[in-house]
């Protein structure tokens, strides 16, 4: 589970932070804009994402209520992607000006963000090795057994598939077609909200 701000961040840091309230599909900042702050989702969803060239996204990363995201931004001069709100959200922005100053003045802080931050390193590690796989059919069942629940089965659906096949590095009609796919071979089945792995005896 990723550590909450509340964890590392002094008190008198996150009573000077403001609050930025969302609607769904509005941007928090843009890729190239100023790097003045980091964030931590309250309530709802971030999505960062990046276009390739051909103007197709790729969701880098989702952020979800209680974890940090644009960590980034302490040490570059710009945001590296686009942050959009997946739906009506809430985030705390934290000063980089300040948060810079409490680590230069407190290492026990900065070695506290630094377990953050390895955290998210293996996270992001599993998420490139997701990336290699070639087989759309694979990486898909790949993610649904990584994103799953407590009965290492059901994955449940945040937001649409045209999202999730972003997240997957997919195109939609790939992912449509593979999830098509995969159910008629009896792997899956879905639900309005949920993708679900199919064990061999429920076949």
């Amino acid at each position: 589970m990723a550590m909450s701000s509340l964890d590392w961040l002094p008190v008198a840091i996150r009573q000077r932070s403001t609050i930025r309230a969302l609607d769904a599909g509005e941007i928090l900042f843009r890729q190239g804009h100023k790097a003045s702050a980091i964030f931590e989702v309250e309530q709802g969803r971030l999505r960062l994402i990046r276009h390739t060239i051909d103007s197709h996204p790729i969701v880098l990363h989702t952020a979800r209520e209680g974890q940090l995201f644009a960590e980034a931004a302490l040490f570059a001069a710009a945001y590296h992607c686009d942050a959009v709100a997946a739906i009506a959200s809430r985030v705390r922005v934290y000063s980089k000006r300040e948060l810079l100053a409490a680590f230069r003045s407190d290492p026990a802080i900065a070695e506290r963000f630094m377990a953050v931050l390895a955290h998210q390193i293996h996270a992001l590690r599993a998420r490139l090795e997701e990336r290699t796989i070639r087989s759309a059919r694979k990486r898909v069942l790949h993610h649904v057994a990584l994103a799953a629940g407590k009965d290492g089965r059901t994955m449940r659906l945040e937001g649409t598939l045209m999202n999730l096949a972003a997240e997957l590095g997919l195109t939609h009609e790939v992912l449509y077609r593979t999830l098509a796919d995969l159910e008629r071979a009896g792997a899956i089945s879905r639900t309005g909200s949920a993708i679900i792995l199919r064990k061999k005896d429920d076949v």
